[in-house]
């Protein structure tokens, strides 16, 4: 479940895009990577002296999420997971990540599965792909919080279509604890707390497929997130969004917004491969989750 949706977001707060003088005093900025992706981050009502030690906790919170979620980098827990088969003692928000992911499976009609990685990786080679169903199924994913591991060797999990989000939240969460009330987070997917500098929510901007604006969307305590199946092809060929059984996605653009950005991006995957006619069933096993737009 490997998703783009950069380019059909967008902050329409003026605190991130380009703050005036006055404004800026009273909004601290952050800007870095995330999961291999631009990051960014304004505080409102914080200046930026005392953002300081805030944003170092921010980069040390990312650091410590990437080396459990990222497929990049050998020794994080997805990749010795993925290359091992099995993980002792794995981190609790891996599990966390994992039993949502098992939530959205069985709501999507098994459609969102995690185990998709080995179809992403051969693309849409027929031969190739004939070899590598059998490793497909979230049934063969054993879930335990003393260990998780898999039934066939050769299986790989690819977290990125809920990871994003779930990273998204834990910062978001920690700029809670931190007692910051205004917040906006474009951190893999758009997430606002509170409200702008100006006191009016934080907004997001969604554009269709061809780049044409479409809708605004208040972010108050709320995420929002798009995926885009077809947002180009990998090496090998293959689209962004994979179903277990190898159908293409149903949608060429999804947007959904919900109270927390892993929910938001899980359902925004798993709609893009679901009919129309099942969406809102879907969607209402999550409470506060709404389909924004579907095309």
């Amino acid at each position: 479940m490997i998703t783009t949706r950069r380019r059909f977001l967008s902050i329409t707060a003026a605190a991130l895009a380009a703050p005036s003088a006055a404004m800026a005093a009273q909004t601290a900025h952050w800007q870095g990577r995330a999961m291999g992706a631009p990051a960014r981050l304004a505080i409102a009502g914080l200046s930026p002296d005392a953002a300081r030690p805030v944003f170092a906790a921010i980069e040390a919170e990312l650091e410590r999420l990437e080396q459990i979620f990222s497929l990049f980098r050998p020794d994080s827990s997805l990749s010795w997971l993925n290359r091992s088969g099995r993980l002792v003692a794995p981190p609790p928000e891996l599990l966390d990540v994992l039993l949502l992911a098992d939530r959205l499976h069985h709501a999507s009609g098994g459609v969102f599965d995690p185990t998709v990685l080995p179809l992403l990786e051969v693309g849409t080679f027929g031969h190739a792909r004939a070899k590598v169903f059998g490793l497909i199924g979230w049934d063969k994913v054993y879930i335990d919080p003393r260990e998780i591991c898999f039934a066939k060797t050769g299986m790989a999990l690819t977290l990125n279509g809920i990871a994003q989000g779930y990273i998204n939240d834990k910062i978001a969460d920690l700029m809670r604890a931190r007692g910051l009330t205004d917040v906006m987070l474009d951190i893999g997917e758009l997430q606002g707390i509170g409200q702008c500098p100006l006191h009016r929510p934080w907004q997001a901007r969604i554009f269709a497929t061809d780049g044409a604006y479409e809708d605004h969307i208040v972010l108050r305590n709320r995420a929002v997130s798009t995926t885009r199946p077809f947002g180009g092809l990998r090496p090998g060929g293959g689209d962004h969004v994979v179903c277990p059984d190898g159908h293409t996605p149903f949608h060429s653009i999804v947007t959904v917004s919900a109270p927390r950005a892993a929910v938001a991006d899980g359902l925004s995957t798993a709609l893009a491969l679901i009919p129309r006619e099942e969406t809102l069933a879907v969607v209402a096993q999550f409470p506060g989750a709404r389909i924004e737009m579907i095309r």
